[in-house]
């Protein structure tokens, strides 16, 4: 493995903007207006999905209130999403990555990872083929990519990151000190506020710093997460990239119409709870965990919204894909809009035992909390497996009238 990591050439081909570039190249309108693509926006709490280059000028940011947004440039055009229209954009794109290998790893839905090693010798260096793919892209689908160049993951990422938009930046063995050490940890994969907070009070204010740690002492603070980050901040992340699973099973869905439309919010994680139970099951039983959750909306008049998220670190966890289930729903649906039918999806799998996980660097609560769950949920499986899959069922479900329990019993 080590010989392999010391010799592999990765690129991180992240979409600039994506719903917005998407956006725009359906409407080239939107290239001379500050444009932001928005859910909800009939709704002053919507949120900003993405936004262009003229809209980022007024400091406007992924997440917040459209209200908010307007505030900042009052001239501001507001786009509805195209989910499919994402979707097979996509499509399009990691069918020119395809072109030059077939070892992608697709991280949500605007960005991969790209495995050329075995490619250099027929297409030239990663820089040169991170060219060729940046300008296909650009010249064939006319939306903008930033590739990184690397020996491996973490800083491949990291280069796709250092310059936006339509950039190529080469992060080697000769250069990753000068261009990574001077960066915040925060600007590595995975490590969120929580492990900042904590690198901030240890005095790690930089990728330096932390590459010049201890490894136990980081371990000590940090759990199993303080050895990846020192791993990765000293480029010896070996992680490999990893295919999606090539089979008949692409996903695994389940959905169900209710008996009568929901219209509270305790009504819909009640369901996307009872919904994903099945999921994690199917993946556990498969021995695999997805990289997206998505959900299916049906309401009252049968209209469909669908809506997905990244899940990282992968899962087959039935409570964290609930919880990003219901995220996506309480993100981009009002309470008071009826719900006739949810569909909760994972997809974009992989297999279990052959993933090198990067998982999100939590802290040693919040790690220990979700071995706990992985534990419990593993128990539950035995005692349905041993005893049939009602032995054990929420009784808000038994007690409700929304229809799941008493149809499922019934076709038992």
């Amino acid at each position: 493995m080590a010989e392999t990591s010391r010799n592999r050439t990765i690129l991180h081909c992240d979409c600039n903007s994506f719903f917005a570039s998407v956006e725009t190249a359906l409407n080239p309108h939107y290239k001379d207006v500050p444009m932001a693509v928005c859910g909800s926006v009939e709704d002053r709490h919507g949120i900003v999905l993405a936004k262009n280059e003229l809209a980022k000028k007024y400091n406007i940011q992924t997440a917040e209130t459209v209200f908010s947004a307007k505030k900042k440039c009052p001239s501001l055009v507001i786009a509805k999403p195209h989910y499919n229209e994402y979707s097979e954009y996509s499509r399009r794109v990691n069918e020119i990555y395809a072109r030059y290998t077939d070892i992608i790893e697709p991280f949500g839905i605007d960005e991969s990872w790209l495995d050329v090693t075995a490619s250099v010798k027929h297409f030239g260096s990663g820089e040169e083929i991170a060219e060729k793919i940046r300008r296909e892209v650009k010249d064939e689908i006319g939306i903008t990519v930033s590739i990184g160049v690397s020996f491996n993951k973490v800083f491949a990422k990291l280069g796709s990151d250092y310059k936006k938009p339509d950039a190529i930046t080469v992060i080697s063995r000769e250069n990753y000190k000068n261009i990574v050490f001077p960066l915040k940890p925060s600007e590595m994969i995975f490590v969120g506020k929580k492990t900042e907070q904590i690198l901030n009070s240890l005095g790690i204010k930089t990728i330096a710093d932390l590459a010049a740690t201890n490894m136990q002492f980081l371990v000590s603070k940090l759990g199993k997460a303080g050895e990846q980050l020192y791993l990765a901040a000293n480029g010896l992340d070996d992680s490999p990239v990893i295919k999606p699973i090539d089979d008949t099973t692409k996903s695994i869905s389940n959905g169900f119409t209710f008996c009568h439309n929901l219209t509270s919010c305790d009504e819909w994680r009640m369901a996307v709870d009872f919904l994903s139970e099945e999921i994690g099951l199917k993946l556990r039983r498969h021995g695999q965990k997805c990289r997206t959750v998505s959900i299916s909306i049906k309401d009252e008049f049968l209209r469909v919204t669908q809506h997905q998220k990244p899940q990282n670190p992968p899962t087959d966890i039935s409570r964290e894909i609930a919880k990003t289930a219901f995220e996506l729903i309480s993100l981009n649906w009002k309470e008071t809009l009826p719900i006739r039918m949810i569909t909760v999806t994972a997809s974009n799998l992989i297999f279990a035992d052959t993933s090198s996980e990067q998982i999100e660097f939590f802290d040693n609560k919040s790690f220990e909390k979700r071995e706990k769950e992985i534990n419990i949920e593993k128990a539950v499986d035995k005692i349905r497996q041993k005893y049939g899959g009602e032995s054990i069922v929420s009784g808000a479900i038994i007690d409700s009238d929304i229809g799941i329990y008493t149809n499922k019993k019934n076709k038992r």
